[in-house]
């Protein structure tokens, strides 16, 4: 099976979408704009290609093209690292076989044990597709238990606890959303998360932020939890992923020193020794 060259189309014709010949550095071509951003051949001209040539990338038509194009299309539309990465992944050559979907995960060992040692804060581990492999007690009062096994971003858009526990939901949402593009790009042949992202597509908001082609890799970012008895926490979300296995992520909750959620989170836990919070 090879690459899904319409991706690749649609990804570029998003990007020329958002960039406007000002701020491509170049004057507009002359005559009526149809289109928010850059037209074909403005484009085409930055990146020192023939329009045709161009013309046939977006509309999936070019098998094969070489890296220096890929490199000055990256320049032309201002491409971060983590598009340019996802431009080189959609351009690659076709994979030989397709990724196992079948094989359960193992969680790493190194990971395990350093989320033991993060006790005190919120851990979960998550492996491809966002899939649970390890969360601890922690995690679980602050946010809910999430038994291994199960889909992370499944959670954070099809229950509804999500929405009312994470306050700046709409912001972590489209991250994740993001984030979960990235995957598709580095896996195309992985038909569960090809699934994955159908199933989720069902969501209005999981469909407005997957048609907008916003790329990202897993990063720290900022998680607001409106907690039912401790109040509202801050977090600050850090992943640690072991060298050999990108697809492997340590999710940890960390909290500003001498900040309310570092007091509260002893609390938390003690309150999970016992029961559950209400």
């Amino acid at each position: 099976m090879g690459r899904d060259r319409a991706e690749l189309g649609a990804f570029l014709r998003s990007r020329r979408d958002r960039l406007t010949p000002a701020q491509a550095g170049m004057d507009p071509f002359p005559g009526p704009r149809r289109v928010p951003g850059l037209r074909k051949e403005e484009l085409a001209v930055l990146a020192g290609v023939s329009p045709d040539y161009y013309s046939r990338l977006e509309q999936g038509r070019q098998a094969n093209f070489s890296r220096e194009v890929l490199d000055a299309l990256a320049r032309a539309l201002r491409l971060d690292e983590t598009e340019q990465a996802h431009l080189a992944d959609l351009a690659g050559p076709p994979a030989r076989t397709a990724r196992s979907t079948t094989a359960s995960q193992r969680p790493d060992p190194g990971l395990l044990r350093l989320m033991t040692a993060l006790d005190h804060l919120p851990v979960v581990l998550l492996g491809q597709r966002t899939e649970v492999l390890a969360a601890n007690a922690l995690l679980a009062a602050v946010l809910r238990p999430l038994a291994p096994g199960t889909s992370f971003v499944r959670f954070l858009f099809l229950d509804p606890l999500a929405r009312e526990r994470i306050v700046n939901w709409e912001h972590f949402a489209a991250t994740a959303v993001a984030a979960l593009r990235r995957d598709l790009g580095r896996h195309p042949h992985d038909a569960r998360l090809r699934d994955l992202v159908a199933e989720l597509r069902r969501d209005a908001d999981v469909e407005r932020w997957w048609v907008d082609h916003a790329v990202r890799d897993y990063a720290s970012v900022a998680k607001q939890i409106a907690h039912p008895v401790a109040g509202d926490l801050a977090f600050d979300i850090e992943i640690v992923s072991p060298p050999h296995d990108q697809d492997q992520r340590l999710v940890v909750y960390t909290a500003q020193p001498d900040s309310r959620t570092a007091r509260v989170l002893p609390m938390l836990a003690s309150w999970q020794g016992t029961s559950a919070p209400a």
